[in-house]
C-alpha cells in the first residue's frame, strides 16, 4: 500500500512540474504510476489531497533538511550551510522545487495554506539564521530573498548551466550577501 502510495506521489510531482498542476488529470498521474485510477482516490480522495500531500511531504522534507544542516551553527556559517543545502535538495529534489516556484504566489488554490508553509517553515529556518548573522537587518525580508535567490539560482544552474559544480553555485549566491 505504502509503494502504491509513493508510486503515485512520485508520478503526480513529475506530471505537474513538467506541465503544471491544472494541465494534470488522474488520469494522466494513474497512467504514470501504472495504477488504476480508483488507487488515486483510494489513496488521496481527490486530486486537491494528492497535491496537498506532495506541498506538505515537500516541505517537511526541506526544513528537516535547511534545520538539521545548521544545527550547532550560528551566524554566516548558519547561512552558508543552509544554502549549500537547499541547493543540494533542489539537486535532488528538482521537481518539487519547479513546482513550488509555480505555485507560491498562485492564490485561491485549495492547497494554498501548504504552499504557505514553505514561508512559513522553510524560510522561517533562514529568517532565524539570518537574525543571528545580521541582527540589524529586515530579517523577514532578507530570509526571502536569500531563499529565493538560492532557489531560482539552483533551478538556472539544473535547467541552464548543469555543468556547473554545486560549489560554483553555492559561491554565487553567496556572493550576493557577502
Amino acid at each position: 500500500m505504502a509503494a502504491t502510495r509513493e508510486h503515485i506521489v512520485s508520478a503526480a510531482l513529475a506530471l505537474v512540474a513538467d506541465r503544471g498542476i491544472a494541465a494534470t488529470s488522474i488520469d494522466d498521474i494513474a497512467a504514470a504510476a501504472g495504477v488504476a485510477k480508483g488507487s488515486v482516490f483510494y489513496n488521496f480522495g481527490s486530486k486537491s489531497a494528492l497535491f496537498e500531500t506532495i506541498i506538505a511531504e515537500g516541505v517537511a522534507r526541506l526544513t528537516a533538511a535547511l534545520q538539521a544542516a545548521s544545527d550547532g551553527l550560528t551566524g554566516r556559517a548558519a547561512v552558508e550551510a543552509m544554502v549549500t543545502q537547499l541547493l543540494v535538495h533542489i539537486r535532488d529534489h528538482p521537481d518539487f522545487a519547479k513546482l513550488a516556484v509555480a505555485e507560491v504566489f498562485r492564490t485561491g488554490r485549495q492547497w494554498q495554506e501548504s504552499i504557505r508553509n514553505i514561508r512559513e517553515d522553510s524560510i522561517g529556518a533562514f529568517r532565524t539564521v539570518v537574525a543571528q548573522a545580521w541582527p540589524e537587518r529586515d530579517t523577514t525580508l532578507t530570509a526571502a530573498a536569500l531563499f529565493g535567490a538560492t532557489v531560482i539560482t539552483g533551478l538556472e544552474w539544473l535547467v541552464f548551466q548543469p555543468d556547473r559544480s554545486l560549489e560554483d553555485v553555492r559561491d554565487a549566491v553567496l556572493a550576493t550577501i557577502r
